[in-house]
C-alpha cells in the first residue's frame, strides 16, 4: 500500500511555521516536498530554537519540528537564472505553496497566471496574514498580530488576565492545517483543472472560533473571557484538589449527578440553584465553590481515575514534559526518533501528525541541509555540469559546498513581512 499523496510533488516556498507546517503534513501523507529556499540563509526558522549551536548550523530546533522528510533546493528568485530554475521545477510539480505577502510572486514574475501557463493543472496555495484581497491584504502579519485582530486574545484568559495570547502560535498552526486540507481536496480534482487557494491566517483563526462567533452573530452575545470555564456548560472547568488542578467536564445531566454522588454531595443534585443545566451556568461560581470544598480532600490523580470510571470526563493539567511521558502517548509511538545525523549529534525527536492511517507512516529523513538537493535537481532538469557550476558561482543557487561562511547576511521571507 502507498500513502495517499504518493506521486505528488510539492514546491514549498514557505517560511517559519504556517506554510512549513502545511508542507510537513503533505510530506507525511506521501508527497515529495521540495523546500525552495533563499541561498542566503534559507528559511528563517533554521536560526530559531532552544539550541544555539544547531541554529548556527542552520538546523534550529524550530525548523526541525516541521521540516523533516523534505528536500531543499536553494534558489535566488530575485535573479533571472534562479527564476528560470524555478520555472523548470514548476513544470515537474503538482503543487506550489508559498506564504509571501500578496503580490510578491507577481513582482518576481512568478505569479499564478504565469505558472499555470507552464503547468495547466497546477494547484497553487498562497498563505498570508489577511488574504490576497481587501484593505489589510498588504499589511505585515505575525501570529500574535493575528491572534489579537481575530478576537482570539479577547476571549483567552479571565477578566484579570485577558487579552492573552495562547501558549503556542495557534493562528499559524490553524492556517497550516487549513491549507493542507484545501490542497489535499484540490488534488482530488486536479485532473480536470488548476486551482488557486487563498488561505488567510485571520479567517482561518476566526473560522476555528465557530461556536463563539455563531453565538455572537445569531444571539447577540458579546464573547467574554472566562478563564478555565466552559461557556457552554457547568460544572465544566478547572478545579482545585489536594495535589493540583483537575479539569472536569460534567456537561450532561447524568454526568453531573454522578459527580455529586462521587464527591458525596448528593444534596447538590436537588439544590434548585444547580438542578438544571441552565441554572448551573447562571450559578456557576456558587457551584464551583461547593465542588472545590469537596475535591480538595483527595489527590488529582485519584479523582481522575474515579471520575473516568464513573463516566465523568476528567483529567489532570499536565506540563508538556509530563504528557510526553504518559503511557497513552508512549504506546502509540507519537514521538519519533529521526536517523542520526552525520555530524555525530544526538538523534532528533519529532512528533508525528495528529492522525493515523490504516498503515504505518515511515519515519521521515532529518531536515535537509540548506541546498542539499540543489545540484541533483539541476542535473535532473537538464543543466550541464558547466551550467551548474556557473549557477553556483553566480549565487543564483546555493549548495552545501558553499558552507556557512559563504552565506550572505540573512534576509528572508517570514510568515508575515516580506518586501
Amino acid at each position: 500500500m502507498s500513502l495517499p499523496l504518493t506521486g505528488i510533488r510539492v514546491l514549498d516556498l514557505s517560511n517559519v511555521l504556517a506554510g512549513p507546517f502545511c508542507g510537513y503534513h503533505l510530506a507525511r501523507l506521501g508527497a515529495e516536498v521540495i523546500k525552495v529556499e533563499n541561498p542566503n540563509g534559507g528559511d528563517l526558522a533554521r536560526r530559531l530554537g532552544a539550541d544555539p549551536k544547531r541554529a548556527e548550523r542552520l538546523q534550529g530546533l524550530s525548523f526541525v519540528a516541521v521540516n523533516a522528510g523534505k528536500q531543499s533546493v536553494a534558489l535566488d528568485l530575485k535573479s533571472e537564472a534562479g527564476r528560470e530554475v524555478f520555472l523548470r521545477l514548476v513544470k515537474e510539480a503538482h503543487v506550489v505553496l508559498e506564504n509571501f505577502r500578496p503580490k510578491v510572486m507577481e513582482r518576481l514574475g512568478l505569479g499564478f497566471d504565469v505558472l499555470v501557463r507552464l503547468n495547466p493543472r497546477l494547484v497553487y496555495c498562497a498563505i498570508s496574514g489577511f488574504g490576497q484581497s481587501g484593505p489589510w491584504s498588504g499589511r505585515p502579519a505575525y501570529d500574535q498580530i493575528v491572534q489579537g485582530l481575530s478576537g482570539a486574545m479577547s476571549v483567552t484568559g479571565d477578566i484579570a488576565s485577558a487579552p492573552l495570547r495562547t501558549g503556542f502560535p495557534i493562528s499559524d498552526t490553524i492556517a497550516g492545517l487549513t491549507a493542507a486540507f484545501a490542497i489535499a481536496a484540490a488534488l482530488v480534482d486536479r485532473r480536470h483543472r488548476h486551482r488557486f487557494i487563498d488561505v488567510s491566517l485571520l479567517e482561518a483563526t476566526v473560522a476555528a472560533m465557530g461556536w463563539v462567533v455563531s453565538n455572537h452573530l445569531n444571539a447577540g452575545v458579546e464573547p467574554q473571557p472566562i478563564g478555565n470555564e466552559n461557556f457552554t456548560a457547568a460544572p465544566s472547568g478547572t478545579f482545585r484538589t489536594a495535589t493540583g488542578p483537575l479539569n472536569i467536564s460534567a456537561n450532561e445531566q447524568k454526568q453531573y449527578q454522578a459527580l455529586c454522588d462521587l464527591i458525596e454531595r448528593p444534596d447538590l443534585k436537588a439544590d434548585p440553584r444547580f438542578a438544571g443545566r441552565e441554572m448551573r451556568k447562571v450559578n456557576r461560581a456558587a457551584l464551583n465553590a461547593e465542588l472545590n470544598k469537596a475535591l480538595i480532600c483527595k489527590p488529582a490523580e485519584e479523582w481522575e481515575t474515579q471520575m473516568n470510571l464513573a463516566g465523568v470526563p476528567a483529567g489532570r493539567v499536565l506540563t508538556v514534559s509530563q504528557v510526553l511521558q504518559q503511557p497513552q502517548v508512549l504506546e502509540r509511538g507519537f514521538v519519533e526518533t529521526l536517523a542520526p545525523e552525520q555530524d555525530g549529534a544526538p538523534p532528533l525527536r519529532i512528533t508525528r501528525p495528529g492522525f493515523r492511517l490504516d498503515e504505518e507512516f515511515s519515519v521521515p529523513s532529518p531536515p535537509a541541509t540548506l541546498g542539499a538537493d540543489t545540484e541533483r535537481w539541476l542535473q535532473r532538469l537538464g543543466y550541464s555540469y558547466a551550467e551548474v557550476e556557473q549557477l553556483v558561482s553566480s549565487r543564483a543557487v546555493g549548495t552545501p559546498k558553499q558552507g556557512e561562511a559563504d552565506f550572505l547576511p540573512v534576509r528572508v521571507a517570514t510568515d508575515g513581512p516580506i518586501s
